[in-house]
């Protein structure tokens, strides 16, 4: 069996990696492109990183696995739940008994029992059950190892903000570094700094003038310089590589409260002025958003307050939609496609999914959004997640359909080992 090397930089679009190779700010990935394929890719919807990259990490799309965005409601209490690994059946590398190396991928929390070493990426909230086999931890202590960054320092003082970024990523590094040593078969390592970065200093990207512009190039190089040290090796000794986003990125305009629209319009009603989660809906509640553009009709039967008659629901599909579709600010639309759940997922957790979902148009940040006080607004957010501008870089080339979303990525991959 051969040894397979993936490095996932979240958020990452097409357009930038392809500017950043072609100015020479990251000439390790230049140099692998020019060797290898490099393609644009899709996000499966919602274009957030736990339905991302556990479409990849399962090589299928969220019908099949079940993860549907950072965040469920209990269909009785109306409490939040927040699907972990726990509740990801199986990995690619576990359906192939695959000797891994897995570092920082989201979604992997907690970390469970697997052939070769895991450390999880974000959501980790306490690093001793974000690490297997348990003996790595006194290392990780050691090294100061963190599992995400501190986001207060972007609100601080952005440039010290973009230095933590690199301390970080540099610790990784270092876990990388000890881990490359020892026997496997697939290593897979993710940088996540980049989607902190565009999170919070997107702008410095669109605006050469920008004051910290030179702080965004250099965390690029910082990066590069990192995983350079792995493509190099890898090539060295002739592994395959794939180097892949779980999503695009674009300035935002403005950011939709999803929420807000849904009051407006006579689908949303709380018990309480200020609602604090969604165990204050109301009965008469029609519809109901969770994040980041996912719509759920409140059916009788299925959610313990629920309302809406089954035979009332196309109807109510059919208005949703044209009311989204409608939608503007400033005179643009806002709203670029809005899908029923059957046109994008398939598979045994199709029921479970959001009964619609919707698509921007660049620029337009879909949030729930329901305590503001607003339709619409913006924050201290300057970049939004994309769905249909992500990338990979394959070496030796490796041949997928057109356009291809990520978790038909996986499967190519996964039959690199069958």
């Amino acid at each position: 069996m051969g040894k397979f090397l993936i490095i996932g930089i979240d958020g990452v679009p097409f357009d930038l990696i392809l500017e950043f190779s072609k100015r020479g700010i990251i000439p390790n990935i230049s140099s692998l492109i020019e060797k290898g394929k490099l393609i644009k890719t899709r996000a499966p919807l919602p274009e957030v990183s736990s339905v991302s990259w556990t479409s990849f990490m399962t090589a299928r799309n969220p019908g099949e696995h079940g993860i549907f965005g950072f965040e469920e409601i209990d269909r009785g209490t109306y409490q939040y739940v927040f699907p972990d690994f726990n509740h990801v059946e199986e990995t690619f590398w576990e359906r192939l008994g695959l000797n891994s190396i897995i570092i920082n991928l989201p979604q992997t929390y907690p970390a469970r029992r697997t052939r070769g070493v895991l450390v999880s990426g974000f959501v980790a909230p306490d690093l001793e059950r974000a690490i297997y086999p348990p003996a790595l931890l006194r290392f990780l202590k050691k090294i100061k190892y963190r599992v995400d960054a501190d986001f207060n320092l972007a609100r601080e003082d952005k440039r010290k903000f973009v230095k933590h970024l690199i301390q970080v990523l540099k610790v990784r590094e270092k876990l990388a570094k000890k881990l490359w040593k020892e026997d496997w078969d697939l290593f897979f390592f993710v940088v996540t700094g980049t989607d902190r970065l565009h999170h919070f200093l997107f702008d410095a990207y669109q605006n050469p003038e920008h004051p910290q512009r030179m702080d965004f190039e250099g965390f690029y190089r910082e990066m590069d310089r990192i995983v350079g040290r792995f493509i190099n090796a890898a090539l060295k000794n002739g592994i395959p590589i794939a180097i892949l986003s779980d999503h695009g990125f674009c300035e935002i305009k403005e950011e939709v409260y999803v929420s807000q629209y849904l009051k407006k319009w006579g689908y949303l009603n709380f018990k309480e002025e200020e609602p604090q989660d969604l165990t204050s809906l109301e009965p008469s509640t029609k519809a109901f958003a969770l994040n980041p553009s996912r719509i759920y009709i409140h059916l009788e039967g299925k959610f313990s307050r629920g309302s809406v008659n089954p035979s009332e629901y196309e109807n109510l599909l059919e208005d949703l939609t044209r009311r989204f579709l409608d939608l503007e600010i400033d005179g643009k639309r806002v709203i670029r496609a809005v899908f029923r759940k059957e046109e994008i997922y398939t598979g045994p957790f199709l029921e479970r999914a959001p009964d619609l979902v919707l698509l921007s148009h660049r620029g337009f940040d879909l949030k729930s959004g329901f305590k503001k006080k607003k339709l619409h607004g913006r924050s201290h957010f300057t970049g939004m997640h994309s769905q249909d501008d992500a990338f990979l870089i394959t070496h030796p080339p490796m041949e997928f359909p057109e356009h291809p979303f990520i978790y038909q990525i996986a499967a190519g991959i996964e039959e690199f080992f069958t």
